[in-house]
């Protein structure tokens, strides 16, 4: 059964921290580059993050300097460490492989809020 379950967000204040984590079933975790997406209100869902099944890391230049990927091959799960957070970082965030294929199925996300 495919599984992606993501947690972690909240709200927080601008230039705080945030940890999310996805916890993916095998058959999609495995041997796949895995990534981090987001959709902020009115605007189409980007990749962010990127890490490859042997550890290889590639971000957006929204990112770069801020959030760290991360993979644990052993649980099946993948971590973005977001620091120095901005209100534009608003936004649902989402983890599946990369590339995400259209129709490919897509978890709830985890809403993350960047305001004072």
């Amino acid at each position: 059964q495919v599984q992606l379950v993501e947690s972690g967000g909240g709200l927080v204040q601008p230039g705080g921290s945030l940890r999310l984590s996805c916890a993916a079933s095998g058959s999609i975790f495995s041997g796949h580059a895995m990534g981090w997406y987001r959709r902020a209100p009115g605007k189409q869902r980007e990749l962010v993050a990127v890490i490859t099944s042997s550890g290889s890391t590639n971000y957006a230049d929204s990112g770069k300097g801020r959030f760290t990927i991360s993979r644990d091959n052993a649980k099946n799960t993948v971590y973005l460490q977001m620091n120095s957070l901005k209100p534009e970082d608003t936004a649902v965030y989402y983890c599946n492989v990369v590339p995400a294929s259209t129709g490919i199925y897509w978890g709830q996300g985890t809403q993350v809020t960047v305001s004072s």
